[in-house]
């Protein structure tokens, strides 16, 4: 038994020691041609230039020598993916993830010469871990190693480095951005129904309102990742039970840090500074009020929102973080069957991509928006996280098309569903404004997609004991092209009543 034991130990210092062996062995030999970072132009102008030729971009696609560049021209900070493969990204599914990433970390010290201030912050659920990289050697030598999933720069703000270099707005100009706006609802926009609400014109479109005989929601919960609620609409506070509306429950969190530095911490509250996550909390489940005011798709579905980001273009290390963060969160919460997430960015973000494919593997039906035009990226199609196989892409379309996207609304191959949210007068869906009783119109993807996650909420409603494909199966059966999908708009306009039925 003795002999057994001793064979084994051996065996196990012989492995250990191969294995740092085979790590030394990936990272010697590192020649650099290039030794001065690229500025920020010569960054975005590659990035632009890989979209408009192919389509899209990625940092793993990328030179050694460019992803270096872009970590140095962001605060020195990289965001690396790490396991024993490229669907290893589960912490808890992962038994050598310790050691893989200590491993790592030895790299780290070893090429930039030092023993501390290596390691910014390691995820709890996640085998991703964010550090400080100043050399390009290091770049070189993590990339070789096989225990790397993605290294990508993990503060790299494309969209503040294109506003500097082109004078364009950082984030959306369009009516799905940023904005604290009350407007006057036209009467021909609205339909009061009982006890003394407003129902979208969009509503009828879709046969939302015949729907509600069968399901408003009721049980199922609904997780909204955005700018957060405002506290100052009490329709989406304190009085989220109101008229018809009741026995439900709406919670607000904050996961985001407002600080230019990656290192700062100390997350800023709930409470929504931007509009945009208030215009679509309303838009899923605002209650069907006795106030005269507008009233969300699943009126009755509980809510629970994270303030993840000050705005919608995920850009630079607090928002993509605080996006991650978000939906790891709601992917734990087992209450939650349904995400909605009407931000994004146009390349791929690693530590976001790990978030949502934990929260698909927990059963979570993922609905994000596939893109609302800003001045300078027209050129780009459906965005990122929308275009991940396991969300479902979701854009707008003109009043009683499928297939006319919005001014402003992006479309593609990967677009899953649509909903009519313009109107031959241009205006937008009714919603519940920042502030108490007042009101407001919101347009784009972005209502769009919530509205869809709030139709999903009816559908699910109805059937309890249901999966989420057996949902989205459902949805898919009761739109316009189904079974076929349209090359650009997917299964097209969901008639709610029919999928309720």
């Amino acid at each position: 038994m003795k002999k057994n034991v001793f064979y084994l130990l051996v065996m196990l210092l012989v492995m250990v020691s191969c294995n740092r062996e085979e790590v030394q062995a990936e990272v010697e030999g590192i020649e650099i041609s290039q030794k001065d970072p690229l500025t920020e132009k010569q960054i975005n102008d590659r990035i632009n230039e890989s979209i408009r030729n192919t389509g899209s971009f990625s940092w793993s696609k990328s030179s050694d020598h460019f992803v270096w560049s872009a970590i140095f021209r962001g605060n020195k900070v990289a965001s690396i993916g790490f396991g024993a493969s490229q669907k290893d990204f589960d912490r808890s599914l992962s038994p050598d993830n310790e050691r893989i990433q200590n491993e790592i970390l030895e790299v780290i010290k070893k090429y930039e010469g030092k023993q501390d201030r290596v390691l910014l912050g390691s995820d709890q659920y996640l085998n991703q871990m964010d550090v400080y990289i100043e050399k390009q050697e290091t770049v070189i030598a993590l990339r070789r190693l096989k225990t790397i999933r993605y290294l990508e720069p993990a503060d790299y703000r494309y969209f503040e480095n294109e506003k500097k270099l082109s004078g364009a707005a950082k984030s959306s100009g369009s009516s799905s951005g940023c904005g604290l706006e009350s407007t006057s609802l036209n009467s021909a926009d609205y339909t009061t129904i009982t006890p003394n609400a407003k129902a979208s014109w969009s509503f009828y479109k879709h046969n939302i309102t015949s729907a509600w005989s069968y399901s408003t929601g009721a049980g199922i919960t609904i997780g909204l990742i955005d700018s957060g609620v405002s506290t100052e609409q009490g329709l989406l506070s304190g009085s989220f039970n109101n008229g018809a509306s009741s026995g439900r429950t709406i919670s607000k969190y904050g996961v985001y840090v407002d600080s230019i530095w990656p290192w700062s911490s100390g997350y800023d509250g709930a409470n929504d500074k931007c509009g945009h996550g208030t215009s679509m909390a309303s838009a899923m489940a605002a209650p069907r009020n006795n106030q005269g005011q507008p009233v969300g798709v699943a009126y009755n579905a509980n809510l629970i929102a994270y303030r993840a980001a000050s705005n919608v273009v995920l850009d630079g290390y607090h928002e993509q973080n605080g996006v991650k963060i978000a939906f790891t969160e709601l992917a734990n919460n087992t209450n939650v069957k349904i995400i909605s997430m009407s931000m994004g960015h146009i390349f791929s973000v690693g530590k976001i991509e790990d978030g949502v494919k934990y929260a698909y593997s927990k059963g979570k039906l993922i609905f994000c928006a596939g893109g609302t035009s800003t001045s300078f990226t027209t050129f780009v199609g459906v965005i990122f996280p929308a275009w991940m196989p396991e969300t479902q892409a979701v854009t707008g379309v003109k009043e009683n098309t499928s297939n006319q996207k919005c001014d402003v609304c992006h479309s593609g191959a990967e677009i899953d569903f649509t909903y009519q949210m313009e109107r031959a007068s241009s205006n937008n869906i009714p919603v519940l404004s920042y502030y108490n009783a007042q009101t407001d119109y919101v347009g784009g993807s972005s209502v769009a997609t919530a509205s869809t996650a709030g139709i999903a909420a009816l559908v699910w409603a109805k059937n309890p004991s249901w999966t989420r494909d057996q949902v989205l199966n459902k949805m898919r059966q009761s739109a316009t092209y189904y079974p076929n999908k349209d090359a650009n708009f997917g299964y097209g306009n969901i008639n709610v009543l029919q999928a309720v039925q």
